[in-house]
């Protein structure tokens, strides 16, 4: 087994935006093991994907106790790598990891309850191999448990040392709103919401979310900013082989490809190619454009395409023009 030396370099290559007002950086393309990390993947493939990102600069790796295909996978394999390659570099890493999915069958498994989030986080760090995350995130709202029950678990969470910050995920404006003042009053330190956006998916853009992080000074991180592969040119001649409508198919179909969509999609890469980028590399950088959104997550299937996800960065601003017509195509 070769021993893995970062590039020495890595820092270099990439921003390192600081997450709302709080004193953490994130890089502004971060890694997600959501698909590809489980035990459907290729081990040695999930390893060279991370030394690509690390080596890459991107210093933040992201997950969930349920991502998988089976639960709790993607977090094993990222063990056995943060064991094998990773853990000399620990110090300079965030890893972040959430609960409020299902995970578990019976009453302790789903949702927000301070049973179901500790006991969540404590099984997500026996399986990682860690003695704490950097972020850990209730999943998604959970309608009939108390908003203060499921913030006291977070705050909990980090009084016990086994996470240094806490997160959002999926909350809208107003939810956000209540959260906050409720951790603000436990002085925890609440410092980032992610939710899916893209060119797209303005949907935090509508539900407020994108304005009230912004006026409470707490970071975004994106999710599905390549809406999983159509902002890109993937899909221009066809369904590849290996692309995720072929090996994955639960969350994108072929019947994703209809005739108007691919037609914006070409006129979104019109745009692009004009810019001197790919399509995927202006997705991720509008995403970036106006600085409220601190990092955007890409997933992949290789390591070619984390190093393409690294140019992205090199060009955030767009003409007032450019704006214009990529909202005339999308909205």
């Amino acid at each position: 087994m070769s021993i893995y030396v970062a590039d020495q370099k890595r820092y270099e290559k990439i921003s390192y935006p600081r997450c709302g007002r709080s004193g953490l950086k994130l890089p502004a393309v971060s890694l997600g093991l959501w698909h590809n990390f489980g035990e459907t993947g290729n081990y040695e493939n999930m390893k060279q994907m991370c030394r690509t990102a690390f080596d890459g600069g991107i210093t933040h790796f992201d997950l969930a106790n349920n991502y998988g295909p089976t639960e709790g996978a993607a977090e094993k394999s990222f063990g056995r790598i943060m064991k094998e390659d990773l853990k000399p570099y620990r110090d300079e890493i965030i890893v972040s990891t959430k609960a409020g999915y299902f995970m578990n069958p019976g009453p302790y498994g789903d949702w927000g309850s301070r049973k179901y989030l500790l006991s969540s986080l404590d099984a997500s760090l026996l399986r990682m191999g860690l003695d704490y995350v950097d972020i850990f995130y209730h999943h998604r709202p959970d309608p009939e448990t108390p908003l203060e029950e499921t913030m006291g678990a977070l705050a909990h969470a980090v009084n016990s040392g086994k996470a240094l910050y806490v997160g959002l995920s999926n909350y809208n404006g107003e939810q956000l709103i209540a959260a906050e003042k409720i951790l603000r009053e436990m002085r925890v330190p609440f410092i980032i919401n992610q939710n899916r956006y893209s060119m797209l998916d303005r949907t935090i853009e509508k539900n407020g979310l994108k304005a009230a992080s912004h006026e409470l000074g707490k970071g975004i991180i994106v999710f599905s900013p390549l809406e999983q592969g159509l902002l890109t040119e993937r899909y221009f001649d066809g369904v590849p082989s290996d692309s995720r409508m072929r090996t994955d198919g639960r969350f994108l179909t072929e019947k994703a490809l209809k005739p108007e969509l691919m037609e914006k999609l070409h006129k979104l890469a019109k745009i692009a190619h004009e810019r001197g980028q790919t399509l995927a590399e202006m997705a991720l950088s509008w995403c970036l454009r106006d600085g409220i959104v601190t990092s955007v997550l890409v997933g992949a299937s290789k390591p070619s395409q984390i190093t393409e996800n690294l140019n992205a960065v090199k060009n955030t601003v767009f003409s007032a023009e450019e704006l214009a017509e990529i909202d005339k195509i999308t909205q």
